[in-house]
C-alpha cells in the first residue's frame, strides 16, 4: 500500500510503516493543487493540521482507504466527504497529552516567576533583581 505523508511527522512514523511493508512518500508543505495532482496514487494519507482534506480532494482520491490525522482534531478533514467515499478517518487523541501538560507547567512557572516581564526589561539593559523575584513555586 502506498502512503502519502503530507505534513511533517516524527520520523518514527514513516520508519514504522516502512518496516511493515508500506511504500512511503513524504511531501510536507504540499499546496492544495499539488495534493490534488498526486492523491489518486495513494491508499493512505497522513496529515497534521496544515493540510486540508476537502471534498474535492476526496473526489480525486480513487484509491484512498484511510486518512490518518497525527493529532487530536479532525476539523481539517471533510468527514461527510470521507464517509461518502467510504474512507476511514482516524486521529490520535491524547498523543500530545504529556507535551501539553509540560507546556502548561512551563507557562505557569513563567507567569509565577514573571519571566516575560523580566525578559522585556533585560532586553532594554535593565535588571532590577528585586522587582522580578516573582513567587516561589
Amino acid at each position: 500500500m502506498k502512503v502519502l505523508i503530507a505534513d511533517g511527522v516524527e520520523a518514527l512514523c514513516g520508519d514504522l510503516l516502512k518496516k511493515n511493508g508500506f511504500e512511503i512518500t513524504e511531501k510536507p508543505k504540499l499546496t492544495k493543487d499539488d495534493l490534488k495532482a498526486i492523491i489518486a496514487d495513494f491508499d493512505i494519507l497522513i496529515v497534521r493540521s496544515a493540510t486540508k482534506v476537502t471534498a474535492d480532494i476526496f473526489d480525486l482520491a480513487s484509491k484512498l482507504k484511510l486518512v490518518g490525522r497525527a493529532g487530536a482534531g479532525v476539523d481539517n478533514i471533510d468527514l461527510a466527504a470521507a464517509t461518502r467515499k467510504g474512507v476511514i478517518v482516524m486521529n490520535t487523541p491524547g498523543g500530545n497529552t504529556i507535551s501539553t501538560a509540560e507546556h502548561t507547567c512551563a507557562m505557569i512557572m513563567s507567569a509565577a516567576r514573571l519571566i516575560p516581564q523580566a525578559h522585556g526589561e533585560l532586553k532594554q539593559n535593565i535588571w532590577d533583581k528585586k522587582k522580578w523575584m516573582g513567587s516561589e513555586l
